[in-house]
């Protein structure tokens, strides 16, 4: 926390601080669980999947108010629930084990303060749950991975509810497309995603040692 004070004494006035509590809810249980004991957990094991995910909630949230009070503009919650081209788990499952938690831990942030907002990250594929993210509160979504959603279809269904963040590829452009593919997809996002605003161009997750220089030099340039 004198960490996260530092930073927005020195930033805050004229930067966007983005606190971070992320591994929110199910991505707790999977790193203590295991990932694949873990997906048996939210079907078959509730009791205690609810228990381990709400010391989860009652963690993070503890420390998202106090990111709030300290003067944060947006706060990060993640919980990978996509794989490539279909969800970990069933959106009934989602919507019965995560949704209320992640409803309630959003719902007291903001009574905290009506101006904070919050991002939710998930890779993969989610779309069956994005009408419930926006329901419980989300406003950003982040990496929106072009591999498994098309970002321009999801700016045109959810434009005027949901912010973008992210969309250019780290898994095919960044390390193995050109420089002038980098620059083409960094234009086409721009041009599906952007009018309107509610867009924050960005890779879609850490850049990796195999990302040639001139791409990521490509991509600002663009």
């Amino acid at each position: 926390m004198a960490y996260a004070e530092g930073v927005i004494a020195a930033y805050g006035r004229d930067k966007y601080i983005c606190g971070i509590i992320d591994c929110s809810i199910f991505e707790a249980l999977k790193y203590l669980r295991g990932i694949t004991q873990s997906l048996i957990d939210v079907v078959a094991n509730k009791e205690l999947a609810h228990r381990v995910m709400d010391m989860s909630v009652d963690y993070h949230l503890k420390l998202g108010l106090k990111l709030i009070e300290r003067g944060v503009d947006i706060l990060w919650l993640a919980d990978d629930i996509g794989g490539e081209h279909t969800m970990l788990m069933s959106p009934e499952t989602f919507r019965e084990m995560v949704k209320p938690k992640m409803g309630y831990m959003i719902g007291e942030l903001k009574r905290s303060s009506s101006a904070v907002k919050v991002a939710f990250h998930s890779d993969g594929y989610i779309e069956p749950v994005i009408d419930d993210l926006v329901e419980v509160g989300v406003d950003l979504l982040n990496p929106v991975q072009p591999e498994s959603m098309d970002p321009a279809a999801l700016k045109q269904r959810y434009g005027r509810r949901l912010a973008l963040w992210g969309t250019v590829s780290t898994q095919r452009t960044f390390p193995f497309g050109s420089a002038a593919e980098v620059r083409a997809e960094v234009r086409d996002r721009i041009r599906a995603c952007g009018p309107g605003g509610g867009f924050l161009l960005a890779p879609t997750h850490n850049l990796q040692l195999d990302v040639p220089f001139e791409n990521i030099r490509a991509f600002y340039d663009a």
